[in-house]
């Protein structure tokens, strides 16, 4: 195990470049390795028929238990409408200071909300999304700044209010953690 090497598990057929971005974006933040992943496993076995989503907590099971011996870090990225029992839908999720993570595009492009879409603001949403369920992996949890990566976010649009960084404090808290 590196404790520099965050693995990303694409579950889906992601874009090659979109997952570079993402990659680099992860790295440029964290100061890491990026290992990028392809799995190839059957999850209609995690979609709940009533909901009509996936359970976000089995999917995060399945990811913690995959072995990646050159990661500290997993986080599996989805491509479908994912929920935990007491909310209607999530980005993502993590285990604060845990191993393992997710976090899904599927709310996150504009035709879900009757806007054009646009791959440009697709991109950085999911860039957010990631860079904020791995801060939890690293231990940081929701900050206030309004600007702050690691803020809250129940709509897209608290995501695109964000930028893709952490603000000073939550950067000197995870530093203070390594």
């Amino acid at each position: 195990m590196n404790p520099t090497t965050i693995t990303i598990v694409s579950f889906g057929l992601f874009d090659r470049k979109l997952l570079e971005k993402i990659s680099e974006a992860v790295a440029r933040e964290y100061n890491c390795t990026v290992v990028i992943k392809d799995a190839y496993v059957d999850i209609s076995i995690y979609f709940d028929p009533v909901r009509r989503q996936y359970n976000g907590d089995k999917l995060l099971k399945l990811v913690d238990n995959m072995q990646f011996d050159e990661s500290f870090k997993v986080i599996g990225l989805f491509n479908v409408d994912i929920f935990i029992p007491i909310l209607t839908y999530i980005f993502g999720q993590a285990q604060l200071s845990g191993r393992s993570g997710i976090a899904s595009m599927y709310r996150l492009s504009n035709d879900r909300y009757g806007i054009a879409n646009d791959n440009d603001i697709l991109l950085e949403r999911f860039k957010k999304e990631v860079i904020h369920e791995l801060g939890h992996l690293l231990g940081l949890i929701h900050c206030y700044t309004p600007t702050c990566v690691m803020r809250s976010s129940t709509y897209v649009e608290d995501i695109d209010q964000k930028e893709a960084q952490l603000c000073v404090k939550c950067k000197e808290v995870w530093e203070a953690k390594l």
